[in-house]
């Protein structure tokens, strides 16, 4: 993908980070390697420590403060010394930009690293689009996708119409947009292990607005919410893939989707 920003100039010579979740591994969804250069193409830097772990977040909906408290203090080291952390999840980019802070409230030091962290966090479309300017992209990917908008990345960071305004640009792709693209889709995280009976009813639900919509791909920004999706989808059956954003702007749609086979890909 090579990107085009408002100025021209966007990221020169700037050093930034790419903050890769847990679930993309998990996944085996190529989009945990495919955001890096994107950033990249916009004019960053892209560095991924070795010290970056999960963000904490299932230990913090679990209530385990002490455990979260640890993996933040790792997290805050890792990335202390970067322009901007930027993660490809909007549920990851929430717990440090909205979540950690209020973790040290007792520990004035650590809380000053934690807000400085926080304010230089950014879900990857709203970096890409609000921080870094970029307009449209150079990728190709032929067919009808629909956008389901992540609960994180919409409530918590304003992330909407961003990733629309990038895929508008992509050669061959059209939109078809769900009723109800702000419903959850029932994961929540560690939601749908307490609830399971209520997140399979909401995650059905969504399934069937995602096969209305007539749309060939589904397209998000979490990949939780995807797993969750593409779980769903594909044990009814529906000829529908799944991708995380971020491949799709990549021009990396011809690969296998979340929950497909690897056909022998290494």
């Amino acid at each position: 993908m090579r990107s085009t920003s408002g100025n021209g100039t966007a990221g020169d010579g700037l050093r930034r980070i790419f903050a890769a979740a847990n679930l993309p591994v998990v996944s085996k969804s190529p989009s945990g390697s495919s955001a890096p250069p994107r950033r990249e193409d916009a004019g960053c830097t892209v560095e991924v420590p070795a010290l970056q772990v999960c963000c904490g977040q299932p230990a913090y909906n679990s209530g385990d403060r002490a455990t979260t408290r640890a993996i933040a203090r790792q997290v805050i080291d890792a990335f202390a010394g970067y322009e901007a952390v930027v993660a490809p999840s909007g549920s990851c980019g929430g717990m440090l930009s909205h979540h950690y802070p209020g973790l040290f409230d007792d520990d004035p030091a650590m809380k000053a690293r934690a807000q400085d962290l926080a304010s230089r966090s950014y879900e990857l479309m709203s970096f890409l689009v609000d921080v870094l300017g970029v307009a449209k992209v150079a990728a190709r990917y032929v067919g009808a996708v629909t956008y389901h908008d992540s609960c994180s990345g919409l409530r918590e960071l304003g992330v909407k119409t961003q990733p629309r305004r990038l895929l508008a640009s992509v050669e061959g792709l059209s939109l078809h947009e769900m009723k109800t693209p702000e419903v959850c889709c029932g994961f929540g995280g560690t939601f749908c292990v307490k609830y399971p009976e209520i997140s399979n009813a909401m995650v059905g639900e969504k399934s069937a607005d995602i096969t209305a919509a007539g749309a060939d791909t589904l397209l998000a920004g979490d990949l939780g919410c995807l797993m969750n999706m593409a779980g769903k989808l594909q044990r009814e059956g529906r000829a529908v893939r799944v991708r995380h954003v971020a491949e799709v702007l990549a021009g990396m749609g011809d690969r296998p989707g979340i929950g497909e086979p690897d056909q022998g890909r290494r």
